[in-house]
């Protein structure tokens, strides 16, 4: 057990720490790629000196990959990405075992979580990672002299800080990582826009990282979220996808498997066309909105369903989502028109609107972290390792990165999933010296 002070951090209750380790333990159990990751940080230490700010969900997952920063040489502190996916347990673990700074508490207000935030800056990190552009955002605004944009928590401690301090806070990042998709478009635009301060790594850009995270953990856990929170039966049900992306036609995907009859939305003319040809009815949300029993938003986009959809709704349909930011559903259109909302179940809320109940779950939030717990370690395992090695390649190449968008080198990405085949004991074929001399040449035809 580690002695650290109060203003370390700030959780729930520390007394949770030992359900915190059972369960962080069990689900290093199916991270080996991160425990081969762990092991060889430790020996190199890649990361000695250097202190690191996470912003993300306070999972079992996130626990490991923690640790394995630190065991790196990290000086590593961790604030939640969402109000209601922090697992106090877990929180209490890292801070009680471990000696990292964490700053999230499930279910915190509006100004706690950006006093987390805070908190997490003003651990004046060399590198930053992030799920959702939170900690990032907050340092551009610093350096743009947006202080108004800034949350009040944030806003007030900046003001304080001398001008040449504000300089060096941002001066001071060498890079940044970004996990989601949503925040991978905000650096982007930031991008786009001149304005990026240093080079961040768009994990969620790498192949081990989308093509199983995105689709199969988001599928799994939107589903697991979804039948917690309600206790409903999918089989036989109507449930309507908001968006097909790699997490949208994940949780399509496990919501036919289960039985339901899928609806998919979209506004890109290739994805509705996948869609359609893999089987889903596609259609406008005012059509899906009549029949839709579940509506799943997955767009990271705004207002995706609006009061002019749920007008169209049938009584007791169950409006969820699991993009990242809780704008998809215009909850604030919703309190306008509609009376409530009255909890009836554990992320259930009922509206009354038009002489019909609505039911919103986990206020609108991600519905697989607010009512069930997020991805199964066995795909983070991967998500995490390029996290990891993102954190290292900034160290390693921080001068010669420009203030851009990159992606983790496609040889990380392909040892990434190397490692993860070797550990399931899966064994592929190689190419023979006649097929990379074919695949080489230029001038070998029928």
């Amino acid at each position: 057990m580690i002695t650290v002070s109060k203003t370390d951090h700030d959780i729930k209750d520390v007394g949770l720490a030992d359900e915190g380790r059972r369960r962080t333990e069990w689900a290093e159990r199916s991270m080996p790629v991160l425990r081969q990751l762990a092991e060889r940080f430790a020996r190199e230490r890649p990361l000695a000196g250097k202190r690191l700010a996470a912003c993300l969900h306070v999972t079992t997952e996130t626990a490991n990959l923690m640790v394995a920063l630190q065991a790196g040489g990290a000086d590593v502190a961790l604030c939640a990405s969402n109000p209601l996916s922090t697992q106090d347990d877990v929180a209490a673990h890292l801070v009680r075992d471990h000696g990292i700074k964490v700053f999230a508490i499930k279910g915190e207000d509006h100004t706690t979580y950006y006093e987390h935030i805070r908190a997490a800056l003003a651990h004046r990190p060399d590198i930053t990672m992030d799920d959702g552009a939170d900690l990032v955002g907050a340092l551009h605004m610093i350096a743009l002299n947006r202080l108004d944009d800034l949350a009040p928590p944030v806003r007030q401690w900046v003001e304080k800080l001398s001008a040449a301090e504000r300089k060096a806070l941002v001066a001071g990042v060498a890079g940044s990582t970004e996990e989601t998709t949503t925040g991978v478009i905000r650096l982007k635009a930031m991008a786009k826009d001149g304005v990026l301060q240093f080079p961040v790594i768009a994990v969620n850009d790498s192949d081990t990282k989308h093509l199983f995270d995105n689709r199969y953990g988001t599928g799994q856990s939107t589903l697991d979220g979804v039948i917690r929170a309600t206790n409903m039966l999918i089989a036989g049900s109507t449930v309507v996808v908001a968006g097909y992306g790699w997490c949208g036609r994940g949780f399509a995907l496990r919501a036919r498997g289960a039985g339901a009859n899928v609806l998919v939305t979209e506004i890109d003319p290739m994805k509705a066309l996948e869609a359609q040809m893999d089987g889903y009815r596609v259609v406008p949300m005012a059509e899906a909105a009549r029949v839709g029993d579940l509506f799943v938003t997955l767009t990271g986009n705004v207002e995706v369903v609006r009061v002019e959809h749920m007008r169209m709704m049938k009584d007791g349909a169950m409006l969820a989502n699991s993009g990242h930011f809780n704008v998809e559903i215009d909850l604030d259109g919703l309190k306008k028109v509609a009376r409530g909302p009255v909890a009836v179940r554990d992320f259930v809320e009922e509206w009354q609107l038009d002489g019909k109940k609505i039911f919103v779950l986990a206020d609108g939030r991600l519905i697989n972290l607010a009512a069930a717990e997020g991805h199964p370690a066995s795909v983070m395992d991967m998500s995490f390792a390029n996290q990891a090695l993102a954190a290292e390649h900034v160290v390693r190449h921080a001068k010669a990165l420009s203030k851009d968008v990159h992606r983790i080198p496609a040889d990380l990405d392909k040892e990434i999933a190397r490692l993860k085949l070797q550990a399931m004991g899966v064994a592929i074929d190689t190419l023979t010296p006649a097929q990379k001399k074919y695949l080489a040449s230029w001038d070998l035809g029928t």
